[in-house]
């Protein structure tokens, strides 16, 4: 049997010739080619930004990773965050370079979750994200393109730009780069504002209703990716049977594609040398005043959710 074993920029390899996972029709090795094939593009996307990862082990349900293990590398940088909920200090990875990624790739981390903050400004987002979610069932990834175009247009119609890409499971990510101006309130804000705007354009299509059961099959456009939350990278892979990646796609090209179509064995070849989505992604922008006026007279999703879960509560107990 050939040895599965080496070592790349200093990082010791091992077992790389073990499935990913059941359904994955890869390697570990398959991954480890890919992440370094696309590690400065992919790191560009990372760094300086507390990373959260999946990773896959043998005989085990994917995890996601937030505090790095007690074996961590002294040569990975890592910061300190106090997480709300828990009460406790999280020690976060922050992969910068190509060594750490690797690193990561060893530890079968698929998966790259990065936050929308960087660590030298947590009070900014440096981007809007409006998470395109369609049903499921057939077509699923043509409703989602449909529900992206009506994103889109109340982008234009507010005088912004964003760019587009596969979230490498069935759904889109538009991202819209900020400028450091605004507060996490005013981006969470302009966010709401937008996937309403976007859904009045085709209220049969899309919907903002963050409790499934209101969605009533339409395409969610999910505006709570916001403030401390995380988005997967670009290029990132995904744990889906072939593992799909995450891919900067332009807007002419949506209705051509399908998110099967990048996969850790063909992103690379359909990237050759060009970085996609850098290319793309437009200057940060400054948010007009009437998106964020509007923004803030919509109540947060979540918040909004469990209120509604607590008054549907009441009226069962009532027998109403």
């Amino acid at each position: 049997m050939a040895d599965e074993s080496e070592s790349r920029a200093g990082v010791a390899l091992t077992h790389l010739d073990q499935p990913l996972f059941d359904g994955a029709d890869a390697t570990k090795r398959d991954l480890v080619d890919y992440l370094d094939a696309v590690a400065d593009r992919i790191i560009g996307e990372l760094r300086e930004r507390p990373l959260s990862v999946i990773r896959v082990r043998p005989g085990q349900a994917p995890f996601m990773q937030k505090n790095v293990p007690k074996y961590t590398p002294v040569w990975v940088r890592t910061v300190p965050i106090r997480a709300a909920a828990s009460k406790r200090e999280v020690s976060y990875a922050l992969c910068d370079d190509r060594k750490t990624l690797l690193w990561f790739a060893n530890q079968r981390s698929v998966e790259y979750h990065p936050t929308l903050t960087r660590v030298d400004r947590p009070d900014r987002v440096t981007h809007l994200v409006l998470d395109i979610d369609p049903p499921a069932g057939n077509d699923e990834f043509a409703l989602a393109v449909g529900a992206a175009q009506l994103a889109r247009r109340a982008l234009t119609d507010s005088g912004l730009v964003g760019a587009v890409k596969t979230s490498g499971a069935k759904g889109i990510h538009v991202i819209v780069p900020i400028t450091t101006e605004h507060s996490i309130e005013d981006a969470a804000a302009a966010t709401r504002a937008l996937a309403a705007r976007a859904e009045r354009l085709d209220p049969a299509l899309a919907t903002t209703a963050f409790v499934k059961d209101d969605r009533h099959g339409k395409v969610f456009i999910d505006s709570t990716r916001a403030g401390g939350a995380t988005v997967v990278a670009a290029y990132s892979p995904r744990v889906r049977p072939g593992v799909p990646v995450s891919f900067p796609v332009s807007w002419a090209d949506l209705d051509a594609i399908t998110p099967s179509d990048f996969t850790i064995r063909t992103a690379t070849a359909a990237l050759g040398e060009r970085d996609p989505w850098a290319e793309q992604l437009p200057a940060p922008q400054t948010l007009p005043a009437d998106l964020l006026a509007e923004g803030h007279t919509i109540p947060v999703a979540r918040v909004q959710a469990m209120h509604e879960g607590k008054r549907r509560k009441r009226q069962r107990e009532r027998g109403e």
